[in-house]
């Protein structure tokens, strides 16, 4: 108590008596002097040591001196007059956006999301060469100068179709581009390629001329389809006819083969007394009437006939 305070004794008079009173007074230099050893005790105190996070490395640096061993995850002593720079070696994600020109002279806008992460073997070689703002520095660049290398081998309208194509060349160039500087790239998204409007419009009227040359090839078709159809309907109806011309041919070939048949077997059949007999029952009974001389009657189809040389003959 004495330490800080200052006691001091006044004698004062007061209705012809003398009094003594004893005040304290705060001694302000040694208060100062003790404040100031105690703040800076704490401050060294808690210089002394550090703490890095998960998925972080401390690079350390004495007077401005980075040394290569980095500290790992979580508690750590020091210098005090030790500087740690903390670095995150997890995943990031780097939105950029560029322009490009594409192979057909087309402005492309395309906006990227970038995901990287820093080696942790190369903490001290960023922080040392390049400082904490390396974004900024190296990796922003970077990808302006790859995308635009990249969208020069396309047109405006491949780099719709073939996005994929172009987000795995990225990623394989960046890689080899930055790989020597401690920062590897493990995936690239493109979020959207814009166009300037004049192209947007001929890709839309483009668009309309194909749909309208589709919708006429598929018209042409169907009508090609049809007349097809009917020719082919045609073509069936007349092998069809043609099918039951020759059926009926044939049957009436062989109707007339068994009516020639039978008649052969009839003719074989018969004999010169069956034909006189059938003649005979032919005949009506009635003589025919005859003058002359040298008369002869014959017997021909069924019917009595007459004859007659040198006369005539009636019935």
């Amino acid at each position: 108590m004495n330490f800080f305070m200052e006691k001091r004794e006044k004698t004062y008079t007061h209705s012809g008596e003398e009094y003594t009173r004893t005040e304290y007074r705060p001694r302000l230099g040694r208060i100062i002097l003790c404040g100031a050893a105690a703040l800076i005790v704490l401050g060294t105190a808690l210089s002394s040591f550090t703490v890095v996070g998960a998925g972080h490395t401390g690079v350390v640096s004495t007077f401005g001196q980075v040394s290569e061993n980095v500290l790992q995850e979580g508690f750590h002593f020091k210098a005090p007059w030790q500087k740690v720079t903390k670095m995150d070696n997890r995943i990031v994600k780097l939105e950029v956006s560029t322009e490009a020109f594409s192979s057909d002279l087309q402005t492309v806008s395309v906006n990227l999301a970038v995901n990287y992460r820093v080696d942790t073997t190369k903490s001290y070689s960023i922080v040392k060469n390049v400082g904490t703002n390396y974004e900024d520095v190296l990796m922003t660049p970077a990808v302006n100068e790859v995308m635009k290398s990249i969208m020069a081998s396309y047109t405006a309208e491949q780099s719709i179709t073939n996005r994929n194509v172009i987000s795995a060349a990225l990623l394989e160039e960046l890689n080899q581009k930055l790989s020597d500087s401690g920062i590897y790239v493990s995936d690239i998204n493109i979020i959207d390629f814009d166009f300037s409007d004049v192209y947007v419009a001929a890709i839309e009227a483009k668009q309309v001329a194909e749909q309208e040359k589709l919708r006429a090839k598929i018209e042409q078709e169907q009508l090609t389809m049809e007349k097809e159809s009917e020719a082919a309907r045609r073509v069936i109806d007349a092998q069809a006819a043609a099918e039951v011309a020759k059926i009926e041919a044939e049957a009436a070939a062989y109707a007339g083969e068994k009516e020639a048949a039978a008649n052969e077997k009839i003719a074989e059949s018969l004999t010169q007394p069956l034909i006189d007999y059938y003649k005979v029952q032919q005949w009506d009974g009635k003589l025919p009437t005859v003058t002359g001389t040298d008369t002869i009657i014959r017997l021909e189809d069924g019917e009595p006939s007459k004859s007659v040389d040198g006369g005539t003959a009636t019935e």
